[in-house]
């Protein structure tokens, strides 16, 4: 191949290359169907539709009345075009804290807003590509609500680092279309043996204890889950029991309850929920 072979060879590939940088990059355009929940495939870039949210009505969640309250003023606050707080659910074990996230939701979209309340769930290892998503959602009139359920970061993980920057806004004003939800075990979304081996091997320990523990100080509610009470636990059980009319003497009903959250070793939202599909598949009634 001669010079001016190699030549046109080369302008050749370039003309191509710069085609293709110029064409526009379909890849990086999330598209927004019909449905009112997703979920966010990092790999992909995309947005997968979830045509049936697993939401129940949120009239059934009991023994967290104060709670529902506060997040469903501030999600209806947020849905109807004013200001609202990033919220971090945390606390007990299985109390509904995602539930409560996904029933608000639900509660809010039957109300029929004029503004559309789209729930999309992150998972927890592509919190990295969240400012990437936010990028692209501002490009809608619609709101978001982004959802990370069981939130919290472990050793070496640095992820932490890119959430605190979304919440606070970074160097782009905060999305008025936008909130973001989590749910955690902790309050502090690190463990304790993290926060304490920081303090007693870091040169400055109280500033790199604090980098970690100020995490959760960019959600501006905190709304706590505590494990309930015998009462409130039989309170759930019967309101499930009649809600889905589950033909059992009251005092049966109370004792089988009962010896179920004793062999559990808890008492839960979700233990009780377990409870009542155990006895409606023996009573042969669907849910």
């Amino acid at each position: 191949m001669n010079i001016n072979d190699q030549i046109i060879s080369l302008l050749e590939r370039s003309t191509k290359a710069l085609e293709k940088i110029s064409k526009p990059n379909n890849r990086h355009k999330v598209k927004i169907s019909s449905e009112n929940g997703y979920l966010w495939s990092a790999e992909n870039f995309e947005l997968i539709p979830v045509k049936n949210i697993n939401a129940i009505n949120i009239n059934l969640l009991k023994g967290i009345d104060h709670v529902k309250s506060i997040l469903l003023d501030n999600t209806t606050q947020f849905s109807e075009g004013y200001t609202a707080n990033n919220v971090l659910l945390w606390g007990a074990r299985g109390m509904g804290k995602s539930s409560l996230v996904k029933s608000v939701h639900r509660e809010l979209c039957y109300k029929n807003n004029k503004n559309r309340l789209i729930l999309i769930e992150i998972y927890r290892d592509d919190i990295k590509t969240l400012p990437v998503l936010i990028s692209q959602l501002n490009n809608f009139k619609y709101r978001f609500i982004i959802f990370c359920d069981d939130l919290s970061f472990d050793n070496n993980e640095n992820h932490y680092k890119s959430l605190k920057t979304v919440l606070d806004g970074g160097i782009m004003n905060r999305s008025d279309n936008i909130i973001f939800y989590a749910t955690s075990n902790r309050r502090h979304l690190m463990p304790r043996s993290m926060i304490e081996n920081e303090k007693s091997t870091s040169i400055t320990p109280s500033e790199s204890a604090e980098e970690k523990i100020s995490l959760s100080d960019r959600f501006g509610l905190w709304l706590g889950f505590y494990q309930c009470s015998q009462d409130d636990y039989l309170n759930i059980i019967q309101s499930y029991a009649r809600h889905f009319k589950l033909k059992i003497n009251e005092n049966s009903l109370k004792e089988l309850a009962i010896e179920w959250s004793v062999t559990r070793g808890s008492r839960s939202g979700r233990v009780a929920w377990q409870f009542i599909q155990d006895r409606a598949g023996k009573l042969k009634i669907k849910l």
